[in-house]
């Protein structure tokens, strides 16, 4: 049997600021999200929009495709009106530490 994920199994590993989310959905007046999720985030997709749409006007698209970091943004959405992307899953980026002498 497969065990339904829940936001509350969600929050336990990861913290990704779902309502920092909100915040900007709401801020930019979005209305269609395009959502992106790494493959490990993938079986809470509907969990996290069912969350947002809750607290949002906002539509959304899940993308459900290969995701390999923070550079790699979904392509070929330009017609479809998309107001904001989110992905989840990608820390900042780092500062570089190369080339540093100890």
């Amino acid at each position: 049997m497969i065990k339904e994920r829940t936001l509350e199994d969600l929050e336990e590993e990861y913290s990704l600021e779902l309502d920092l989310a909100v915040k900007q959905i709401k801020d930019k007046k979005a209305k269609l999200v395009l959502v992106q999720f790494p493959d490990g985030l993938k079986q809470y997709a509907t969990v996290v929009i069912d969350y947002l749409s809750e607290r949002t006007d906002a539509e959304f698209l899940i993308f459900l495709g290969s995701c390999f970091g923070a550079c790699d943004s979904p392509v070929g959405f330009d017609n479809l009106g998309i107001d904001l992307m989110i992905q989840f899953g990608h820390n900042s980026l780092m500062p570089s530490y190369l080339g540093e002498k100890s």
